[in-house]
């Protein structure tokens, strides 16, 4: 990644010596005449070709994203010409891949994009705006990778349409990237745009906003972003050395839009379906807090196994728990300490988070660095046949985000000035700032190196490279949190069951260990009544459940592919747990406390 910086720096520096004819680079023209019908037409010129067949690709992957996505599918009426506009051979090879032969050095490639699911991933298109996700969005040619890249719009007429993105511009209307990874990472929105910035450390810090939301509702929301920004920075002592000395959020917030977010290199896509009459207030507030963090942890703090990124097959990383999940766990701290959300509130949403992690099945087949190999299978990847993921997954944004809070605070009760702040400011200063790709044993090395070997020994090998779960209770009390039972006595068949018209299906397969997993229920199977009651005569199981109290036996009446169950079950206490606010916290633990949640 260092060295490919040095070449973007270079590429710019030649740029701007040598002008643009001086180049031999791939040139887009993208234009919106059917808008309407969420369609864009593309052209792409490829000049300075070898006597060779010319391999034209669609990407299967995106930056950010872990699993593959066919974007190839939206792309139709293809046509190759040469610079007479003769026509050129066009055949495929597989479905993201289009040879053109017949060349003399220059093919002119176009094509129409469809484009409606606006969000980070994907591309939409509609008469409001163009939201272009790269790889999603434009075709690219194999072995022409490092030429550099110039794009330019024709946008519609009487639209007010504003392009922005991290591409920066070099002449009006004209968009460059020095390269195609740097142009796959740069997603840009064009649509009637907000615009606010600050600088800081003479750098801009800049805000495209898409909605309907007043000017007043956009100058305060800004406020509060910078307000995250800042309490960021303190993290780590310093910003990134953003690429061209500016980073954007780019945030789309309209009813027909995806929600979603997506991290880039300095520049972020922030999505939300918010309705134009709801007032702007923190729509995805948590969500630019995420993002941003990941200009430190995974666009620069990153780990090997993404490097360099393959745009042809799906990236399986065994750091996700570190990149995404300790990223989550800053989302709402950072948002605490800058005022965004009241301390309080944050203390009290934690439970939730480690109760999931700890009572879920999947720790007894994957710890958390297997449990990241699982991305390519669940980072909004598609399939029609059934899971167990209910037993076997759990969501390595919530597993890391626990554990970054367990480290946080053991960190915090050695009483030696630790932190977890300290600990990511140790892995930006030795991985992140120099650009030096990480594995997990970098990880456990800077944590060693930081705090002690011993304790980066005990925490690596039993909630790293094991399943183990810390002990939170006592974690939380030495920084003035209860950790308790939401539901102490509140009997539970131990998996969810929704009642419609009658009939309970189970919204998962029981999960393992479970009341209805232990009388043999399965994940089909159809409840018509439990313990003698109807599901027609209630609404929620809950109403039944409440005559009972855990370690009762009740019946279950199933249907099962047309045949009638009756099983016995054995009712559970709720495993459930909470936190909240311990208002009688020692003098020691209320300090740990302040020292935790209070602005940097």
């Amino acid at each position: 990644m260092k060295q490919h910086l040095q070449f973007v720096f270079l590429a710019l520096s030649l740029f701007f010596s040598s002008g643009l004819s001086a180049q031999t680079y791939t040139y887009y023209e993208v234009s919106f005449e059917n808008r309407v019908h969420h369609e864009a037409r593309i052209k792409v010129t490829f000049s300075n070709l070898e006597n060779k067949v010319l391999e034209v690709r669609m990407s299967r992957s995106s930056p950010g994203r872990y699993a593959v996505h066919d974007f190839a599918k939206n792309v139709y009426n293809v046509q190759a010409t040469d610079e007479q506009g003769n026509p050129l051979s066009v055949t495929r090879s597989s479905p993201q891949q289009w040879n053109v032969s017949g060349h003399s050095g220059t093919v002119i490639f176009e094509y129409t994009l469809f484009a409606n699911r606006a969000g980070g991933t994907y591309s939409g298109i509609d008469e409001t705006h163009a939201h272009l996700n790269i790889p999603a969005t434009f075709v690219w040619a194999r072995n022409l990778e490092h030429r550099p890249i110039r794009l330019t719009f024709d946008l519609p007429e009487n639209s007010n349409w504003d392009v922005a993105t991290q591409l920066p511009m070099q002449a009006p209307d004209l968009y460059y990237a020095p390269d195609l990874a740097y142009f796959m990472d740069s997603p840009i929105e064009i649509a009637d745009l907000s615009f606010r910035s600050e600088e800081i450390e003479g750098q801009t810090i800049r805000l495209a906003m898409h909605s309907s939301a007043t000017e007043v509702e956009v100058d305060r929301y800004f406020a509060e972003v910078m307000k995250i920004v800042k309490q960021q920075r303190a993290v780590f002592g310093e910003l990134p050395d953003f690429d061209f000395d500016t980073y954007t959020f780019l945030s789309c917030y309209v009813p027909n839009a995806s929600g979603d977010g997506m991290e880039h290199r300095n520049s972020t896509f922030v999505v939300s379906a918010k309705p134009n009459e709801k007032p702007l207030g923190n729509t995805s507030m948590g969500t630019m807090s995420h993002e941003f963090f990941h200009a430190w942890n995974v666009e620069r703090i990153r780990p090997k196994s993404l490097e360099p990124f393959d745009f042809e097959d799906a990236n399986m990383s065994g750091e996700l728990w570190f990149a995404e999940g300790f990223t989550s766990y800053y989302t709402n701290l950072i948002r605490a300490r800058s005022g965004n959300l009241s301390q309080e509130d944050y203390v009290n949403s934690l439970g939730g988070a480690v109760s999931y992690v700890m009572n879920a099945p999947g720790r007894k087949y994957f710890n958390p660095t297997e449990m990241s190999y699982r991305a390519p299978f669940v980072d909004a990847a598609s399939s029609i046949d059934p899971d167990n993921n209910a037993n076997i997954f759990i969501s390595y944004y919530t597993y890391g985000s626990v554990l970054g809070l367990a480290l946080d605070m053991s960190l915090r009760s050695l009483d030696k000035g630790k932190s977890l702040d300290g600990y990511m400011k140790s892995v930006w200063n030795a991985h992140g700032k120099r650009e030096s790709p990480y594995s997990v044993r970098d990880l456990q090395t800077v944590l060693a190196m930081y705090a002690d070997i011993n304790f980066a020994q005990d925490f690596f090998s039993r909630y790293i490279f094991d399943s183990q779960m810390p002990d939170y209770a006592q974690l939380f009390k030495k920084m003035g949190v209860i950790f308790e039972k939401s539901q102490p006595g509140v009997p539970t068949l131990g998996t969810r069951l929704r009642v419609q018209n009658g009939v309970g299906r189970w919204l998962e397969n029981p999960l393992v260990d479970s009341p209805v997993y232990e009388a043999g229920i399965a994940g089909e199977d159809l409840v018509l009544s439990i313990a003698g009651v109807s599901l027609s005569d209630v609404t929620s199981v809950q109403e039944i459940l409440s005559q009972y109290k855990p370690g009762d036996q009740i019946s279950i009446l199933v249907n099962r592919w047309g045949k009638e169950l009756t099983k016995t079950v054995t009712l559970a206490e709720s495993s459930a747990m909470r936190t909240r606010w311990d208002e009688n916290a020692n003098v020691q633990a209320a300090a740990r406390r302040k020292a935790w949640l209070t602005a940097r």
